[in-house]
């Protein structure tokens, strides 16, 4: 999956905006969705949100995840804990990209938010790569990690089967090394006896 489709699926998100015009509910594939009615609420999909806001259409009710000091608390969670911690929204790391990059003015604190989402964002790479690298060490052969998001696990997935194949190929080599070792060893321990 690359990064335009982990996109594809995060502007399914549904987020709140206050549309600046009426108009009747629209029928799409994934649903009905209105009527709009000019300052009144309204839920909508992330990819429309975009597109109302690009054309001043609306504006953006920042979702309740998108505070700063909710995302300081899963930062201080994220740095004091072992484990991933859960994250408040399954697409964290798209939602705030295109809310902050569309409408930064829609959202209080903006560029606080930009800064510690991206503190969560690298704190949990680290943890990642951390996780892997032990993995590989150990030579596991399955791994069990919680509270990753898609784009986490994205980020990963062109390394990690690579990194997997080489060592499997290099524990391959030093078997066979040491078969063939053993082998001569032996055989040198025999020709003694028999001398």
């Amino acid at each position: 999956m690359d990064p335009a489709e982990v996109e594809f699926l995060a502007e399914k998100e549904i987020i709140e905006v206050i549309p600046n015009f009426s108009f009747e509910s629209v029928h799409l594939i994934s649903g009905t969705i209105g009527p709009f009615k000019a300052g009144l609420p309204l839920n909508v999909p992330l990819w429309l949100a975009v597109t109302l806001r690009q054309q001043q259409k609306c504006r953006f009710v920042p979702p309740q995840w998108m505070d700063v000091d909710l995302l300081e608390e899963v930062r201080e969670e994220e740095k004091q804990s072992r484990f991933f911690t859960k994250m408040p929204s399954p697409h964290y790391m798209v939602e705030a990209k295109l809310i902050l990059n569309t409408a930064p003015e829609d959202i209080p604190r903006a560029e606080e938010i930009r800064t510690v989402i991206k503190d969560i964002w690298d704190i949990r790479m680290a943890k990642l790569r951390t996780s892997m690298d032990a993995f590989i060490r150990e030579g596991g052969s399955y791994a069990k990690l919680d509270h990753l998001t898609v784009m986490e696990i994205n980020s990963v997935r062109p390394l990690l089967p690579h990194a997997l194949d080489q060592l499997y190929r290099l524990q391959k080599v030093a078997k066979s090394a040491n078969v063939t070792q053993n082998t001569s060893v032996l055989s040198s321990h025999s020709s003694r006896f028999t001398s």
